[in-house]
């Protein structure tokens, strides 16, 4: 592993970071990608998962030319490996390099349980074709998927899936996550996703509108029940919806949270089937339109005592003061704001580590946005 920038911010930036009563930090943070160094300009889109030997993956775009999204520069898929908790990481690794100038993005990884196989679906771009400009019956915009059976140390050849993924005649594009995917308790394996479609729908615009006719992206979920050999889709949310994660309850229910397209207040649906079918979406937390994390931390009919839900992203105004909220009703509240950041931040995504303790992979700034990638480890006395 190499040497990582490992430090502590003080208490007007961060809140808790000592125990009174030891001097073991509470909350830890290490900036594991810097913009600008390692031959790339800019990182983005973090995502993190714990492989089944305790090792923390951080999956990240990589882009080469400037910090513009999928269509506007190359793009590769690239990860960094830490073997102690996210004190240190290991050298930068390629997962996949598309082409020049074609785009690989939205890393969106997954543990399956029974095997212990690591999977990391992915969106590839033709050079010059994002999410707005990508049009039916083409492949400007593509779905892959690889795996590693030895906790992220190599990978298998990509595999595309992109008719599995998006209706290629009709969707001009889809696009996954960003952030993890889940496996439930079922062993269903869920991805997180949303469609660019080109027809018109009655659907709910922003939670203080009526439904109207609009068009533009919807969220849903890519579903396996074969350990990832093949792939369906559910149906689309009835609202304008994009990036989102999803988290199931005690009760086997799957709740999404999703991007709004307009207005103040997120998306939340609910589905009873695994993500084939959703609930009319009811609005959500009141937050900037932005990528979050949710992920449970502990269920009560597994031993935990009670059900705890977390949820990270920028409290505000805009992309600062990176918070984590509680919920201790399945998702249908959150509570007391954790400051973990008070500058700029964004993209967030979260991981329980192998000792309890919690993990967040995000996007920090000091003089402006995105120029670190942080993995923030907290320890389980902060979250009690």
């Amino acid at each position: 592993m190499r040497p990582t920038n490992r430090f502590l911010w003080p208490a007007t930036v961060l809140l808790g970071s000592l125990s009174a009563s030891s001097a073991q930090p509470l909350i830890d943070h290490v900036d594991v990608f810097a913009s600008g160094s390692e031959g790339y300009h800019t990182f983005r889109i973090p995502a993190v998962v714990r492989a089944p030997d305790g090792s923390l993956l951080a999956f990240v775009e990589g882009r080469k030319e400037n910090r513009r999204d999928p269509g506007g520069g190359d793009i590769d898929l690239v990860a960094k490996r830490s073997k102690d908790r996210g004190a240190s990481w290991s050298p930068l690794q390629i997962v996949d390099d598309p082409g020049e100038g074609w785009s690989a993005s939205n890393p969106t990884p997954v543990v399956e349980q029974n095997s212990g196989r690591v999977l990391i679906v992915y969106n590839r771009w033709e050079p010059g074709f994002g999410t707005i400009l990508s049009q039916p019956g083409t492949d400007n915009n593509q779905v892959w998927l690889r795996y590693s059976d030895d906790h992220g140390g190599n990978w298998s050849e990509p595999r595309e899936i992109t008719r599995e993924a998006r209706d290629h005649e009709d969707w001009g594009a889809m696009f996954l996550g960003p952030g993890g995917a889940i496996q439930t308790r079922s062993g269903r394996l869920l991805v997180p996703a949303a469609a660019k479609i080109g027809t018109a729908f009655s659907i709910l615009v922003s939670a203080d509108q009526e439904p109207r006719t609009a068009t533009y992206m919807r969220a849903y979920v890519l579903f396996s029940d074969d350990r990832g050999e093949t792939w369906n889709r559910g149906e689309l949310l009835d609202a304008l919806t994009d990036e989102n994660q999803v988290v199931e309850l005690a009760d086997g229910t799957i709740m999404m949270d999703a991007r709004q397209s307009r207005g103040g207040r997120r998306w939340v649906a609910f589905s009873s089937d695994g993500g084939n079918t959703w609930s009319r979406p009811r609005p959500g937390q009141k937050v900037t339109r932005v990528a979050i994390a949710i992920e449970r931390y502990s269920l009560d009919s597994a031993g935990a005592g009670r059900n705890r839900i977390l949820w990270t992203g920028p409290k505000g105004p805009g992309r600062l003061n990176l918070v984590l909220r509680f919920s201790h009703d399945e998702g249908q509240t959150f509570g007391r704001d954790m400051l973990l950041y008070g500058g700029f931040a964004a993209y967030s995504d979260l991981e329980l580590l192998d000792d309890g303790s919690l993990g967040v992979l995000w996007e920090r700034g000091l003089s402006a946005g995105y120029q670190f990638i942080t993995f923030t480890r907290i320890q389980p006395e902060s979250l009690e």
